[in-house]
C-alpha cells in the first residue's frame, strides 16, 4: 500500500501541513510535533520525501558527481567504476554535468546540491574552475580526479609518464619527425592534459629532437577534430613519419584522413593513440591504456572515507599507472595480436 503524507498526518495528529513543514526541517514546527511526526513517518515506512529520509536517518543518502561529459568513451567508464564502488552502499548518485568547461554554461547550483548529497566527486575539472569554486565553498566532502583540489582526497593519472612512454615507443621505432594532436592550448597549465605535453617535450629533449611547433596542432578531442589535424600534417611542406595523439578518437580521425589518401597506419605513418578505447583493436591502434573504471571506483571509495571521517588529517592523492598497448598503427604490417608491453608508466 502507498503510505501518503495523510496517512502520516492521521498517526500523528496533526495537518498534513504540519507533516511537511516537520518533514522539510522547518524552526517553526514545535520539536514536540516534530519528533511525533518523524516517530509516525517511520513507522508507516513512508518514504515519499526526500526531506523526511534525511530527517530520521541523518543522511541525505545521496552523492553528488559534477561531470562536463556523460556521452564520452572515457567519463562513461568512470561512471561506471563509480556505480560499481557505490553498489554496495545505500548512497544513491545525483548526476550533474556542466558540458565542455570551455563553453559558457550555468555553474552547479552548490546551495540547492549542497541540500541533497553528503558529497561531491569532481571528474576532470580544472580547479581555477567557476564550477569546482562554487562546490568547494560549501566546505563538503569532496573528493576529485584530476587536479588535487582545495579538499583532502584526489585521484590522478600519471599522464606525464604515460606520454613519455609513448613517444618514446614512437622513438624507438626510429622516428624523428614526430607530430602531437592534443585537445586545447599547448600552453595552457590549467588544462588537464597539460602534463602529457610535459610528457612529449620531456621525451623528444631527453632524445635530442626537437618539437617543430608546425607538428603540434589541436583536435579537440574529436574524430573530426583528428581528421582535419592530420590533414593539415599531411599538406605541411615536411609531413611527419608519426603522430601522437592525445586520445583514441582523435587517432581514429587521423587514421580516417591518412587512409581516405591511400595511406597505411603504421607503414605509412605511425599512429599512436591515449585512453585505450574498447574499439581501438578494431583499428589495431597502438594507444596507451587508461584504467578509467580503477579511477571511477577509487575516486567513489575516497569520498566515502571522506564522509565517514576515515582520510585523516593529510592529504590524500593516488597517483594510477598507465600501459602501453602496441598494436599494427606503429608496427605496420598485419595485426600483431594485441600485444600489451610490460612498460608500465608508473
Amino acid at each position: 500500500m502507498n503510505v501518503t503524507v495523510k496517512d502520516v498526518a492521521r498517526v500523528a495528529g496533526v495537518s498534513t501541513a504540519t507533516v511537511s513543514r516537520a518533514l522539510r526541517g522547518f524552526q517553526t514546527v514545535d520539536p514536540v510535533i516534530r519528533a511525533a511526526v518523524q516517530q509516525a513517518a517511520e513507522r508507516l515506512n513512508y518514504v515519499g520525501s526526500p526531506a523526511a529520509a534525511a530527517l530520521s536517518t541523518g543522511r541525505a543518502g545521496s552523492i553528488g558527481v559534477i561531470t562536463p561529459f556523460v556521452n564520452r568513451m572515457a567519463f562513461q567508464r568512470m561512471l561506471s567504476g563509480i556505480e560499481t564502488a557505490m553498489r554496495g552502499t545505500d548512497m544513491d548518485l545525483l548526476l550533474y554535468c556542466t558540458g565542455d568547461p570551455s563553453d559558457p554554461h550555468p555553474v552547479p547550483p552548490r546551495k540547492r546540491l549542497a541540500r541533497r548529497v553528503e558529497g561531491f566527486i569532481v571528474l576532470s575539472l580544472a580547479m581555477h574552475s567557476p564550477d569546482v569554486e562554487e562546490i568547494s565553498k560549501l566546505n563538503m566532502p569532496v573528493a576529485s580526479f584530476g587536479e588535487h583540489g582545495p579538499w583532502g582526497a584526489s585521484v590522478q593519472l600519471d599522464d606525464r609518464a604515460g606520454a613519455v612512454v609513448a613517444t618514446e615507443h614512437l622513438i624507438g621505432l626510429g622516428h624523428t619527425r614526430i607530430a602531437l594532436i592534443h585537445g586545447r592550448d599547448a600552453h595552457d597549465p590549467g588544462v588537464l592534459e597539460y602534463q602529457r605535453h610535459l610528457g612529449f617535450n620531456e621525451a623528444m629533449a631527453r632524445a635530442g629532437l626537437p618539437v617543430d611547433p608546425t607538428l603540434v596542432l589541436p583536435g579537440d578531442f574529436t574524430i573530426a577534430g583528428g581528421a582535419y589535424a592530420m590533414a593539415q600534417l599531411l599538406d605541411g611542406d615536411r609531413p611527419p613519419t608519426a603522430v601522437f595523439a592525445f586520445s583514441d578518437e582523435m587517432a581514429y580521425g587521423a587514421i580516417r584522413t591518412m587512409r581516405e589518401r591511400g595511406l597505411a597506419p603504421g607503414s605509412d605513418v605511425a599512429v599512436i593513440g591515449f585512453d585505450g578505447h574498447e574499439t581501438s583493436s578494431l583499428l589495431d591502434l597502438t594507444t596507451i591504456t587508461v584504467p578509467f573504471e580503477e579511477i571511477g571506483a577509487t575516486t567513489a571509495r575516497k569520498l566515502l572515507e571522506e564522509i565517514e571521517g576515515r582520510s585523516g588529517e593529510t592529504a590524500d592523492v593516488t597517483v594510477l599507472p598507465t600501459q602501453l598497448t602496441v598494436r599494427s598503427s606503429t608496427l605496420g604490417g598485419g595485426a600483431t595480436g594485441n600485444l600489451v608491453s610490460s612498460l608500465r608508466s608508473g
